[in-house]
């Protein structure tokens, strides 16, 4: 369980763990998507220290359920998700570029 929890988060990350494990994901991956998802709410609801600007303003992973897994549109990570990727590398001209445009130069 990630650090700095309640009772609540603690349920939550157990109920989620379980719910992966029952559709076949592995202990491990079962425990990341578990951790991911209460860390996020935890970072929406403003239990956390420091969360980043994607994390709070993104859909709750509850309500999302899946909305980006099976879709027609390309997979992977948003444009604001790949811009501050872009951003850590230090690459030049990333603020006038497309989702498809910082993919390629991030070498996706």
């Amino acid at each position: 369980m990630p650090a700095g929890s309640n009772a609540k988060r603690e349920r939550q990350y157990e109920h989620i763990k379980d719910s992966a494990r029952s559709r076949g994901a592995s202990p491990e991956r079962a425990k990341e998507i578990a951790a991911r998802t209460v860390n996020k709410n935890r970072a929406q609801s403003g239990e956390s220290k420091t969360a980043s600007k994607s994390s709070t303003n993104d859909t709750s992973p509850q309500k999302r359920g899946g909305q980006r897994s099976g879709t027609n549109r390309p997979k992977g990570l948003t444009k604001e998700q790949l811009y501050n990727e872009a951003k850590k590398k230090n690459i030049k001209g990333r603020s006038t570029m497309t989702k498809k445009e910082l993919a390629n130069a991030l070498g996706r």
